[in-house]
């Protein structure tokens, strides 16, 4: 991919299942069938949802593709003075447009948007092999993650 391609930060928007955020998705794990009002009901659910639940997508506007995504949720703590957290989840970036820094614009743009909400901090879990990815990102490593899955159809 040209590095002069023609990219748009924004937030994700209903139509962008007709611009390829499920396959970029499915670049990070399973996705499954998912219809047309299958995408607009959960889009309009996250939108009401709104500033706690915050996606971001890259698109490149020539192509009218969606290139990278990531989601911050927000958590309500009754610790830290009633303080809030942001989460980061879903951090993807199309195969043919990596190496371009785009991951560091989706993640710098979730942690501007956390700080605007008053979070006192931004976490996330990734694999041992994503961690430099994030420390350049300006996180740093702690503790472990677990997880427990629900039915024998979720994995990993």
């Amino acid at each position: 991919m040209a590095a002069q391609a023609n990219l748009q930060l924004r937030e994700l928007k209903a139509g962008d299942d007709g611009k390829g955020v499920l396959d970029l998705l499915a670049q990070l794990t399973v996705v499954g069938e998912i219809s047309q009002q299958q995408f607009k009901d959960r889009f309009q659910l996250l939108q009401s949802k709104r500033p706690d639940y915050y996606i971001v997508v890259l698109e490149d506007v020539d192509k009218q593709r969606v290139v990278a995504s990531a989601t911050l949720l927000i958590e309500y703590k009754i610790l830290r003075h009633c303080g809030k957290v942001g989460h980061i989840e879903d951090v993807v970036v199309d195969d043919g447009y990596r190496g371009q820094k785009l991951g560091q614009r989706v993640i710098a743009a979730l942690v501007a948007h956390a700080q605007t909400q008053g979070c006192y901090k931004v976490i996330l879990d990734c694999s041992d092999s994503n961690v430099p990815f994030y420390e350049k990102c300006g996180f740093i490593k702690k503790e472990v993650q677990m997880a427990l899955y629900m039915t024998a159809k979720q994995t990993v």
